[in-house]
């Protein structure tokens, strides 16, 4: 097995872990919908199938794909990684203590595989065991609440870490109803025999981070999106740390809109070649970046703001960045961001998978010499996401 390691955005992706929708999907209703970050109820058969499908066309191209809940599983029989779950599952503060005491009972003694599928998929008040004694509680809660929530939005593996060289970061969710995936993640890299010996480039408990807002544009040149999502604070606490750890020489620091459409900075923009972005029209003259480089007394150095192109063109070493809209008119460009246009995964210079629905961003990729691989996302979309949301690429051989 090849040791992980990510150092671009487009290097040859060798293995990714992604994450199969399960019960957690089937959990929402349109009661909690808003609450647990979906737009619409999606109609899980079908997102499974169009996932499986994706999953396929990483295969076919000799990707060594990795599912988060079989990974999960098997961190999980590791008996510290266990117990670790069981606590990452019970609330007490929430729950009770004796609600609490009877779900960490119960937990302790199921296998992994069930451990597993409750911390992914949750468990509702009415699913709980018995407890002795009485529970105000659980009285006082309807019976399809949840007393463990369920994480969809694990579909998304690329926000709760990110592979930066041979490092792991893993993030800090902003959102509420995402933050215990990265107590997942947490066990994962710690646990399982693959990952055990990882190095971490960044802490869960730091400032937020999330890695749809971190992009590796080349070996050393990380940009980090400053919204929604991801803090002023979060990037520079990222950006201390990768030169502490001589990751990188240059952060970029983007400001890009706090609002839905625009959560994460590849929501805006994703690279599709060495030299090349898939980019929201609205955003080519209006995004700037702010950068920052150590200093030579182990400070930071910052500067800026400036156009988003020319500094990321000069921190790579490149006369410029070539870009290819999403649409050109306006509406069109519009729908087809929505639609996650820009949200495309790289599996080598100029071979990128995207949703076959962004016809026309798909046939300007095309224009351009890039090589589309096109699936459907009609399902999986319903959270917001695309290809490179879905995935978090774990090795990628180094660009020659």
């Amino acid at each position: 097995m090849t040791e992980p390691r990510v150092d671009s955005e487009v290097g040859p992706l060798r293995t990714v872990l992604l994450h199969r929708p399960g019960n957690e999907l089937k959990r929402l209703t349109p009661r909690n919908n808003d609450q647990l970050l979906f737009d619409s109820i999606p109609w899980v058969d079908r997102a499974q199938q169009e996932h499986d499908a994706f999953a396929e066309v990483l295969r076919g191209r000799g990707v060594e794909v990795l599912l988060l809940v079989e990974v999960l599983k098997e961190a999980l029989e590791d008996d510290r990684a266990h117990a670790a779950g069981v606590g990452a599952a019970v609330d007490e503060l929430r729950l009770g203590r004796t609600l609490a005491d009877s779900l960490r009972s119960y937990l302790s003694g199921v296998d992994a595989t069930t451990l597993a599928e409750v911390l992914t998929g949750g468990l509702t008040f009415e699913e709980l065991p018995a407890a002795e004694g009485a529970s105000l509680v659980r009285k006082m809660h309807h019976p399809h609440d949840f007393a463990v929530d369920p994480l969809p939005n694990l579909l998304f593996t690329r926000d709760s870490s990110v592979w930066i060289a041979d490092r792991v970061a893993i993030s800090s969710l902003a959102m509420p109803a995402r933050r215990r995936e990265t107590m997942l993640l947490d066990l994962v890299y710690a646990y399982h025999p693959r990952f055990r010996h990882a190095a971490r480039a960044y802490g869960a408990h730091s400032a937020p981070v999330e890695g749809g807002d971190v992009m590796l544009l080349a070996p050393g040149v990380l940009a980090v999106g400053v919204g929604e999502r991801t803090t002023a604070a979060g990037a520079e606490s990222l950006a201390r740390s990768v030169f502490a750890d001589d990751l990188a020489h240059t952060v970029l620091a983007v400001p890009i809109q706090q609002e839905r459409a625009t959560m994460h900075l590849d929501t805006v923009c994703t690279m599709v070649d060495r030299d090349a972005v898939v980019m929201y029209p609205l955003a080519r003259d209006s995004l700037v970046a702010f950068t920052m480089r150590p200093g030579d007394d182990g400070s930071l150095s910052v500067s800026g703001p400036e156009p988003f192109l020319h500094a990321a063109a000069e921190a790579m070493g490149i006369e410029k960045l070539r870009v290819i809209d999403t649409g050109l008119d306006p509406v069109t460009a519009e729908r087809e961001q929505w639609d996650d246009g820009n949200n495309t995964l790289a599996l080598a210079p100029g071979v990128v998978v995207g949703y076959e629905r962004n016809v026309e961003t798909n046939a300007r990729l095309e224009e351009a010499g890039i090589e589309v691989l096109a699936i459907a996302g009609s399902e999986l979309g319903s959270g917001r996401g695309g290809p490179r949301c879905m995935s978090c690429p774990v090795v990628r051989e180094p660009l020659g």
